[in-house]
């Protein structure tokens, strides 16, 4: 949250106030630095690590190649946080921006990864693939904005966070495929982790109340190894460096839609990634013209890309961060670099990975229902900034499309008939929600101006953050 108070409902136009009380801090000394860039790693730690988590146990890898996908992910994060941070020529916002794996490829990539012909040397063709078609359509995200209002990019985000509740759910009632699933223990030390969250966030400022999710998450994990649910026996045999090897699980493959899929996924990464550009630097004082958002834009593609060859999945700048960066108002990108460091650091310590594989999924289940309920809430938030008293137009679009959007989670065999080919996109409640939002939007509304979209762009990143 940002040091400045702001109302609980945004203005309807002109300027949102993001700007903290006071003058931003440029220049920090080395040890304060080193610092605040541990503290950006670990507010965005859980978040970061989760994907991995959900992919990987989704489609039933080994514990230990698991524990890889998670050394791949923050070793990558480290790599494109860099390349976003410190920058390349035409690359990087050179902003103090930390990137994470997006939420948003969470369940095409589990639908590509569940297809024995895709499998994830696919779901990687389809990152690498997905990684080049937004570095070299960033110079036209901006002419691509209209196509995004609020009352697309909110339906968008509420349908991530309800898709994601699934997993948190059943992580929470031990994990699907447990033959203890649902048991008082389980429910018991989901529910604890959710509470321990919950009392940091209400009784907790700064940085502690920043990173409750974490701590929910290491509190947890020691409670639940008091009834004996931690199996660290992979912690003891993993080893303390290793490097991160590209394509460990083969080379990639490239399924056409797949591809197609992955990459209307990085437009919606794209779209969003712009309000979060604009609201740091409304944040920092530091403008951000068009060829500057455009080589932001290039790193959250060059980051895909790496995470590609580096067995992990597309990148995007992670939003709470941004808004630590209002809460200390240290305004200067060698903050991210140095967390960027870090994370390289971390992702070449297999035993970590190892540890972290080893957290109990109904201790993630609390901490998830938080995570993942917050994507959906962010959501909820964008739309109530929408006019649904005057153009009632915009009732239909949030109806059909979170329609659309439950259709895979309600129904999983209601494309059982449509060719296979299709199934990653048709199995895909986001994408059949970003769709349909972005049709219906047309229908109703038209497209608007470049303008007003950015504005709106700001707005949704101003909700996005508080």
């Amino acid at each position: 949250m940002s040091s400045t108070a702001h109302p609980d409902v945004l203005p309807a136009s002109g300027p949102v106030p993001l700007a903290p009380a006071v003058a931003p801090v440029a220049r920090v000394g080395a040890l304060a630095l080193a610092l605040l860039g541990l503290q950006h790693v670990l507010v965005m730690y859980a978040g970061a690590v989760a994907v991995p988590l959900i992919v990987g146990r989704a489609l039933k890898l080994a514990p230990e190649q698991v524990a890889m996908l998670v050394s791949a992910d923050l070793f990558a994060g480290g790599l494109a946080t860099l390349v976003q941070s410190w920058g390349l020529p035409g690359v990087g916002i050179r902003m103090p921006v930390m990137m994470g794996v997006t939420f948003a490829a969470v369940t095409p990539m589990i639908a590509m990864g569940a297809s024995p012909e895709i499998g994830l040397t696919g779901i990687y063709g389809a990152v690498i693939a997905a990684g080049l078609f937004a570095f070299l359509v960033a110079p036209l995200v901006g002419r691509l904005l209209p196509l995004f209002p609020p009352v697309v990019t909110g339906t968008i985000i509420l349908v991530i966070g309800i898709s994601l509740m699934r997993v948190g759910v059943n992580w929470a009632a031990g994990g699907v495929g447990n033959p203890n699933y649902g048991a008082p223990v389980f429910l018991g030390i989901s529910a604890f982790v959710l509470c321990v969250i919950l009392a940091i966030t209400r009784y907790g400022t700064g940085f502690v109340a920043s990173a409750s999710v974490l701590v929910g998450i290491v509190v947890g994990t020691l409670v639940a190894g008091a009834f004996g649910l931690v199996d660290l026996s992979h912690v003891a045999t993993a080893g303390w460096f290793d490097v991160v090897r590209p394509f460990a699980f083969g080379w990639p493959t490239f399924d056409p839609v797949s591809v197609v899929t992955l990459c209307i996924v990085m437009v919606v990464v794209m779209i969003e990634s712009t309000g979060m550009f604009l609201a740091l630097a409304e944040i920092c004082a530091d403008p951000v013209d068009e060829a500057r958002l455009t080589k932001g834009l290039r790193a959250d593609g060059l980051g895909t890309m790496i995470g590609g060859v580096f067995n992990t999945f597309p990148y995007t700048s992670f939003s709470q961060n941004i808004g630590l960066v209002g809460v200390t108002g240290v305004r200067t990108r060698y903050v991210a670099v140095v967390g960027g460091v870090i994370m390289l650091g971390l992702g070449l310590i297999p035993k970590l990975a190892a540890l972290v594989e080893a957290v109990p999924q109904c201790v993630l289940g609390g901490a998830g229902l938080v995570m993942f309920g917050m994507v959906g809430a962010t959501g909820a938030r964008i739309l109530g900034a929408v006019d649904f008293a005057r153009n009632r137009n915009n009732l239909f679009i949030v109806a059909v499309s979170v329609g659309f959007g439950m259709i895979p989670l309600v129904a999983p065999n209601f494309f059982k008939q449509m060719p296979h080919a299709l199934h990653p996109l048709l199995e895909s409640g986001i994408l059949l929600c970003a769709i349909a939002a972005v049709a219906l939007n047309l229908f109703f509304n038209g497209l608007g101006s470049t303008a007003d979209a950015r504005d709106a762009a700001l707005r949704q990143a101003a909700a996005a953050e508080h």
